[in-house]
């Protein structure tokens, strides 16, 4: 007996090391973690359960037989984060460069039909050089594997993609699927077509860094939602964000207790909006001042920063919070900031996670480049998502509220729950100066004149007193109370339900 369980050891032992010392030596040397080592810092210590750690590949070909390592590039199983079951794969880039193989996507399969049994979050490790070329299409049936099942989790659990190496060709279209992908600065990077191909079929000359980095996915592209600087940062990170999702969609997120009242006043918001209606402010500064102890977890910052996206608590529930931010493009809606905000709505509403909504937006933005790109289609993203979430919706009106991009930001008419409106609210088609100029441009010439009208209907409807004279606003409140009037309705909403047609799936414009 103890000759077998000196084997089962040896073996062990031998997986553990993966492509060997000289292999994680050069690991190391750039800056990297090994996947074993990730998974240490991800998960609670001595939570990890390892399935399939024996699993070598099948290839005969081109001399792959001479070669076998058990595990075959990939470290998969299951473990907690403060307690709570996380299914995780892992790949290892000291075997094989990390590149899938059909056993190596078999393992990948494994853990996710059984994250979707059990009813958990999924998180994928990528650090491959894509498909295991020796296999051929064999491997490329592995990729459509794992797509399919990244497909059918959508909307049942939470799947989070950290690209922690490189992620390139078909590879890229899981972490797409995904829920979130967080990279890593200066070490992973994601494309269809590398440099060299890029070079060879345009003529382009282009860095890795500079087509597929993770400032680039992060800040232009806005495929990738935050960029860590090193490998422990992104899986502390990772842990802290694990800590605002529900396990699946059939559980609510947990909720953490807090000493932070929920009836604390923010007297400073009585004066967060300037007296100038066209002076900035910064709408995080709402934000973090109104959440359980200031602590928001906002994604996608360097992408599409008109429009605030990310995780919070009130009075220790988790929000999503989306927000106009005047201090990028006056607030205005665009393309980019509407799919952003569009897919962060889509995701709150499959996981049941309430969205708060705060309002300063003078529109959508202007020109022919927003047109010729597709702002109807685009725009429309947003507004779809707003109008089919049937989670509770509490919105507050800042500032300006104007014409078309009032109606898309959770306003009553997309079935808002509650609609809130400070007294700085100027709720209109649009602002006095352009509605006057309209409506007397007879009178364009005389200065005078043009000025006293525009006073009338900044009197008249630049205020949030019509809106709520139609039942559109349900209240009118003071700034600093805002915490306590969202955290009162969130908890009025908890059981909120809502009837909807049957159909088989809706038809977002995509």
């Amino acid at each position: 007996m103890q000759e077998i369980l000196a084997e089962l050891e040896r073996r062990r032992a031998g997986a553990r090391l993966g492509g060997g010392e000289r292999r994680i030596g050069a690991q190391h040397s750039k800056g990297k973690l090994t996947a074993r080592e990730r998974l240490e810092v991800l998960l609670d210590e001595g939570s990890f359960e390892e399935f399939d750690m024996f699993v070598e590949h099948r290839c005969i070909d081109f001399g792959m037989e001479k070669t076998t390592i058990p595990g075959d590039g990939v470290v998969t199983g299951h473990g907690t984060i403060d307690g709570r079951p996380v299914f995780v794969f892992s790949q290892d880039f000291t075997v094989f460069g990390g590149s899938l193989s059909e056993a190596h996507a078999e393992k990948i399969c494994k853990v996710m039909d059984m994250a979707m049994r059990v009813g958990a979050p999924i998180i994928g490790i990528n650090d491959s050089g894509g498909a295991r070329i020796q296999e051929g299409v064999a491997s490329l049936a592995g990729y459509a594997d794992v797509f399919q099942r990244n497909v059918n989790a959508s909307g049942v659990v939470p799947q989070i993609s950290m690209i922690m190496g490189p992620c390139a060709g078909g590879a890229v279209y899981s972490p797409a699927m995904t829920d979130f992908i967080f990279m890593v600065k200066d070490s992973s990077y994601m494309f269809v077509t590398g440099p060299d191909v890029v070079k060879t079929v345009t003529h382009e000359e282009v860095t890795a860094e500079d087509l597929g980095g993770a400032v680039t996915h992060t800040t232009r592209s806005g495929v990738a939602d935050l960029a860590f600087e090193n490998d422990v940062e992104a899986m502390l990170e990772l842990r802290r964000f694990f800590g605002f999702l529900p396990l699946s969609n059939r559980e609510k997120a947990p909720r953490r207790e807090t000493t932070d009242p929920i009836d604390r006043r923010v007297d400073s918001l009585d004066s967060l909006v300037p007296p100038n209606p066209n002076k900035p402010y910064d709408m995080k500064e709402l934000v973090t001042k109104i959440v359980d102890e200031g602590e928001f977890f906002e994604l996608m910052p360097g992408h599409a920063a008109n429009i605030i996206v990310g995780f919070a608590r009130m009075n220790g529930q988790t929000v999503g919070i989306v927000a106009n931010q005047p201090m990028v493009l006056a607030g205005c809606l665009d393309i980019d900031s509407a799919k952003k905000a569009g897919r962060f709505v889509r995701f709150c509403d499959c996981f049941e996670i309430p969205i708060v909504t705060f309002v300063d937006v003078p529109g959508f933005l202007p020109g022919t480049g927003q047109e010729y790109g597709g702002i109807i289609k685009h725009g429309a993203k947003l507004l779809y998502a707003y109008a089919q979430a049937t989670v509770p919706k509490v919105t507050v009106i800042t500032r300006k509220a104007y014409g078309g991009a009032y109606v898309v930001m959770a306003s009553k008419h997309l079935r808002g729950d509650i609609n809130y409106a400070w007294p700085t609210a100027e709720i209109a088609v649009m602002g006095p100066k352009g509605a006057v100029e309209i409506i007397f441009r007879q009178d364009l010439g005389d200065a005078e004149k043009i000025e006293a009208r525009t006073e009338e209907y900044r009197t008249k409807f630049a205020n949030p007193f019509v809106a709520g004279s139609r039942g559109f606003v349900d209240d009118v409140i003071m700034p600093h109370n805002t915490r306590w009037r969202i955290c009162q309705a969130l908890d009025l909403l908890k059981n909120k339900r809502i009837e909807e047609p049957w159909k088989k799936h809706d038809n977002i414009p995509l």
